[in-house]
């Protein structure tokens, strides 16, 4: 059989005790598709005196696309726009031009034990919408459609796959489906995007008779149709697309060009993007980004 494709996860401390396990970027690879950044946090049980919010940062030249299994967080960001995000809700913000925004806990979870569990990516945006006006879009987990196959349950969250389409808009070609499957479930992918990846987020699985660990990142081959076989209840998401091209990446900006990044930066130094109303924290620039 063939080698398989495998990218390993790398811990990354976001600060507070909260630590997630980071996919992409690689140094074998930049992107799957659209997608150049891959977190999976959690499944992780805060306590009362935990404080794993995130304060407002920048970013230029990608979108983010927030995913939750378990427990919530509050978006606001310097459109103006305040979002409560749960499970099974799509959160896609383009940042374009320049978007800031913070990610914390809800009120109502303040000071009790949660749990906090699920998965943000980013997306490059095309060049020519790389500057476009920033903008948050929510679509809730009653608008994304599923589909029902034996011991299979999927969802199509960004593009379109097993008959479905999601109402989630993107700027190019881009498919994210989040597939659970019970104990000796099979199911075999399609070939729905010119670069796709798979990602178990709690138990390893096999493709095509061979074994793949939890938490690795499987770059499926173009134009197949591998099968999968759920060893144990597994959560898969299968994420791809057309690709986009290189891209700097420094900090939380993305551009093709690399003038553009340091103009962030020194915009964000000088505090020149739009603040997010009723914040008064800010992340500093790094001072070596990276």
């Amino acid at each position: 059989m063939a080698e398989l494709d495998l990218l390993a996860p790398r811990a990354h401390d976001l600060g507070g005790g909260f630590s997630v396990r980071r996919l992409l970027p690689s140094a074998r690879r930049q992107a799957v598709g659209p997608f150049l950044f891959f977190d999976h946090f959690g499944p992780v049980t805060a306590l009362p005196a935990d404080n794993h919010d995130v304060r407002p940062h920048p970013h230029i030249g990608l979108a983010t696309v927030t995913y939750l299994f378990e427990g919530a967080m509050l978006h606001r960001d310097s459109t103006g726009v305040v979002q409560r995000i749960e499970p099974g809700a799509i959160n896609w913000m383009t940042a374009g031009r320049g978007i800031v925004h913070s990610e914390r806990t809800p009120e109502d979870l303040r000071g009790v034990v949660r749990r906090s569990h699920g998965v943000q990516l980013w997306s490059a945006l095309p060049q020519e919408h790389e500057e476009d006006p920033p903008r948050f879009e929510h679509t809730p987990a009653a608008a994304i459609p599923s589909v029902e196959l034996p011991g299979v349950t999927l969802r199509v969250l960004v593009g379109a796959a097993f008959g479905v389409e999601s109402p989630v808009r993107t700027l190019s070609p881009a498919v994210y489906l989040d597939i659970a499957l019970a104990a000796g479930a099979t199911l075999t992918l399609p070939d729905v995007a010119a670069e796709r990846a798979l990602y178990s987020v709690d138990a390893a699985f096999e493709v095509n008779g061979d074994a793949v660990p939890a938490m690795s990142m499987l770059v499926l081959p173009p134009r197949s149709t591998p099968r999968v076989r759920a060893l144990v209840g597994t959560r898969l998401v299968m994420l791809g697309g057309a690709p986009l091209g290189q891209r700097h990446m420094v900090w939380n900006f993305v551009s093709s060009r690399r003038e553009r990044i340091v103009q962030a930066r020194a915009d964000w130094s000088a505090q020149r993007f739009d603040p997010v109303p009723g914040e008064t924290e800010f992340i500093p620039l790094p001072s070596a980004s990276t």
